[in-house]
Parts: C-alpha cells; sequence; structure tokens
C-alpha cells in the first residue's frame, strides 16, 4: 500500500479535524479537551497542514507553522501507526522548511518523546511545570 503526502486540500480539512479530535481523546488523557476539531480548525487558517494517504484515505497530518519552522502537530489515526507514516510525514516536513524544525512535546506524551529522540532531535528547553501533565518539552536538532 503506497502512501502519499500532500498539503491538505480545504475540503479534507475536516476531516482532518476529526482525525486530530480522534488522536487528542485518545493520547491526551491527562487533559480536558474543548471542542479539539474546532481548535484545530482555527490553527489551520494560519498553519501549513499535511496529510498522509494512503488508498485515497487520511491516515495521518502534521500542521505546520512556517514562519518559525514550527511542527505544532503530527498526528496518525491508530490503525496507521508503526507502517512510518509519523516517519514520512516528519521527514517531508523537515525537508520542506525554510531551516531546522522545533517543536513541543507534552512531558506525559512518552511515544512521541521517543519518536523524536530517535528521529535525531534533543530536549532544548520546557515549560509549565504547573499545567496537568507537567507542562511541555521543546525539541529540536542540536546545533552543530
Amino acid at each position: 500500500m503506497s502512501l502519499t503526502i500532500q498539503r491538505a486540500e480545504p475540503h479534507e480539512l475536516a476531516d482532518c479535524a476529526a482525525l486530530y479530535d480522534r488522536v487528542v481523546r485518545e493520547v491526551f488523557t491527562w487533559i480536558q479537551h474543548e471542542a479539539p476539531a474546532a481548535k484545530f480548525l482555527d490553527e489551520a487558517k494560519v498553519e501549513e497542514v499535511y496529510v498522509a494517504k494512503r488508498n485515497g484515505r487520511i491516515v495521518g497530518l502534521a500542521s505546520f507553522y512556517r514562519p518559525n519552522n514550527f511542527l505544532h502537530s503530527l498526528y496518525v489515526d491508530r490503525d496507521a501507526r508503526g507502517q512510518g507514516v509519523g516517519s514520512t510525514l516528519f521527514a517531508y516536513i523537515q525537508f520542506s522548511a525554510d531551516g531546522p524544525v522545533s517543536l513541543k512535546v507534552e512531558k506525559l506524551n512518552h511515544d512521541a518523546i521517543a519518536f523524536y529522540l530517535a528521529r535525531g532531535l534533543v530536549i532544548v528547553d520546557e515549560g509549565d511545570p504547573d499545567a496537568p501533565g507537567g507542562g511541555w518539552l521543546r525539541m529540536a536538532r542540536p546545533e552543530p
């Protein structure tokens, strides 16, 4: 099954928002969620959204804020995890970025932290320790 990465078309954003909503509610169990899909659609107004498609179905997405080379979201549907979808999306974002990519990850999102560490990112900052889950970590490529 081939995987394609492309910029999301406007008519695909509702499906992206639904995927975002599913994954956020499944993964971030320590956070109270109020309308994740609506939040995604609002953020998509200023971010570039890329989709991973397999057999015409969206199985992953990445939201990228180009002015800061900031990967805001990278989510993969549960049944597509472990099949290279996240790795392919991440590689695509890194290749298309105008410079080094950075991102934030929740401290309790151990799978995501391991994913980015395995791809050469390091923890460069942390914040919001009083937030549910203990806050976030900023990750980026190490300085040469």
